[in-house]
């Protein structure tokens, strides 16, 4: 017997909830290809859920698609199967006096939940019977109302109050999932008090907060910086729920400037990226399904008939990366964007995304040719690390990489395990706090010059005065520049992570491909540290060579010896994201 006594509960708790209206969720999948693997390869997923026999990470999205796309009647029943089974668990646990798992972990799931939720609300609206109406519309209601009420949460008439994490933070992974929920929910169920909401108040701090990081990415790095496949789509389903919204992506530049970001923070062998901040899904920077998607996504709100110049570009990194097409099936669906077939290879040697403070660089568009990342811009996120003025070193494969990568957990933050410059109070490391640095870079007759000041990632330290990088890049090798002041006490460790066993010999330092050469100090004193022998169960591997004795100045060669060497690598877990 249904417990109708919930839905009263649930209209006291939150008064948005109104007689259900056909609603519209004008989310367009015209796009489709019926005659395409992609789709070949997404209907067999959902056919083999029909069967009884759903893979991972299954969702009543990809039953509700193909029923939008067939018209075919066992996905609908399949969807609303799915929902029925959310909304039943969510009431039997307020029944119990707790909260239902879509409030788990601060609602980070509440985007995909209720997308589930209001597609199959919308596009089987018909096949709903008026009683699942009604508590479908109350388990939603409620969970929007919570989002963006954290103080007054509650549930089945309890409170339960929550943090309110990242609510008002455009910047984080965690906002984009409200978004989703809220946009999703308003559009199915009519809510318009939530759409003007979001029109009037949480779309406009969005995009105030794109404008101002122009060259794309994320501050929170490019582990959590997929998330913004997840924008992405939000900005397509806003665009095309209603003719008179704004197209979000056409705001800033932000949307187009992330399509170059990743196509020049995969390394050229197309196989990796730019391991910047925590990387708590896979510790391996691999590319995967989720960074093809955010492309499909970028792509898909820049794609002008005939194609643009950027969306030209995203087609030929999406048809020349490792992961060409999706490898899991829960991820079929999103290959269901088209990749395009006007390609351009990029020309530009070097992107510099000055909002996220993050510089990649090559020396051609070979897969064999060098490539460095570098970071030097704002520090204020939570998943961003103590990484202000580190590199990362590739040719053919990683030379000197943060040790992160290497690291069970993929969240390893200190300045100790990055390729920068680490600071002493007597034997303390003095951390990087929340701060902006800034970097300017040229590129000429064949060598890349970056300058940084990274004084301010230690300006509230109260010993380190001054502290400028200077990074020379060319077709052979990397020379880094380290000139700083401090007060007396505080010495400065050059360091740098690498993954091939260090040997030293003349006070040259050879690991693998990889030849350091110090320059200033002529003969630094030179320590190895085997990271996996500090913690045997965070660090699978890796080294990191420390140079000693500079007083004010380094000046150190990384010199690539050509040839190829591997490495091979443990992954790390995989962790929901925070």
């Amino acid at each position: 017997m249904r417990k109708h006594w919930l839905v009263a509960v649930f209209v006291a708790a939150a008064p948005l909830l109104a007689e259900p209206v056909r609603a519209d969720i004008g989310l367009s999948l015209a796009y489709v290809d019926l005659g395409s693997p992609a789709y070949a390869r997404f209907k067999s997923f959902v056919d083999q859920a029909v069967g009884g026999n759903p893979g991972y990470a299954f969702s009543a999205t990809d039953a509700v698609y193909m029923y939008k796309l067939t018209g075919q009647p066992q996905y609908a029943t399949l969807a609303i199967s799915w929902v029925e089974d959310q909304v039943t668990a969510a009431e039997a646990a307020i029944a119990s006096s707790q909260s239902p798992e879509i409030a788990g972990d601060s609602y980070l799931a509440v985007g995909g939940m209720l997308r589930d939720v209001a597609l199959v609300y919308d596009w089987c609206y018909p096949l709903l019977t008026p009683t699942q109406r009604t508590r479908w519309a109350a388990y939603a209601d409620q969970a929007v109302f919570n989002v963006w009420n954290h103080a007054t949460a509650s549930w089945g008439g309890h409170p339960f109050p929550w943090s309110g994490w990242s609510v008002d933070n455009p910047g984080n992974n965690y906002h984009y999932s409200f978004l989703e929920a809220t946009m999703y929910w308003g559009f199915a169920g009519d809510r318009q008090n939530w759409i003007d909401y979001l029109a009037n108040t949480k779309l406009p701090a969005l995009v105030s907060y794109f404008q101002a990081l122009p060259g794309g990415g994320s501050r929170e790095g490019t582990g959590y910086g997929v998330a913004l496949g997840r924008l992405f789509e939000i900005y397509r389903l806003w665009k095309d729920s209603t003719p008179t919204h704004a197209d979000l992506g056409a705001q800033s530049t932000h949307l187009a400037d992330t399509l170059d970001y990743w196509i020049h923070g995969t390394v050229p062998t197309l196989d990796r990226y730019a391991p910047i901040g925590d990387l708590s899904r896979e510790s391996y920077p691999s590319l995967y399904d989720y960074h093809r998607n955010l492309v499909l996504e970028a792509r898909a709100m820049t794609a002008a008939p005939g194609g643009t110049a950027v969306a030209a570009r995203a087609s030929w990194w999406l048809h020349h990366i490792a992961v060409d097409e999706m490898t899991s099936g829960f991820n079929f669906r999103d290959d269901l964007l088209p990749a395009g077939s006007t390609q351009t290879q990029p020309t530009a040697l070097f992107h510099h995304a000055t909002g996220a403070g993050h510089l990649f660089a090559r020396r051609s568009w070979a897969t064999d040719s060098p490539w460095i990342s570098f970071v030097a811009g704002p520090y204020v996120e939570s998943h961003a690390h103590q990484d202000q003025g580190a590199f990362n070193y590739f040719h053919n494969d990683w030379l000197a990489v943060t040790e992160n990568i290497w690291s069970h957990s993929g969240i390893e933050q200190g300045t100790e395990i990055h390729n920068t410059l680490r600071f002493l109070n007597g034997s303390a490391t003095i951390p990087q706090t929340e701060s902006t640095s800034s970097m300017t870079v040229s590129d000429s007759a064949g060598v890349l010059h970056v300058a940084a000041n990274l004084t301010p990632a230690y300006a509230s330290s109260g010993v380190i005065s001054n502290w400028q990088r200077a990074l020379d890049f060319d077709s052979t090798s990397l020379t880094v520049t380290d000139n700083w002041s401090a007060a007396g006490g505080v010495t400065a460790v050059f360091q740098v992570n690498v993954p091939a066993t260090p040997s030293v010999t003349a006070g040259v330092i050879t690991a693998g491909a990889l030849r350091i050469r110090p320059i200033t100090p002529a003969n630094p004193a030179i320590s190895i540290v085997n990271w996996h022998n500090v913690d045997t169960e965070e660090f699978n591997s890796g080294y990191k060579v420390e140079l000693r004795g500079g007083t004010g100045t380094y000046v150190v060669r990384l010199e690539y010896l050509g040839g190829l060497f591997s490495n091979g690598f443990e992954s790390g877990n995989f962790n929901a994201w925070d």
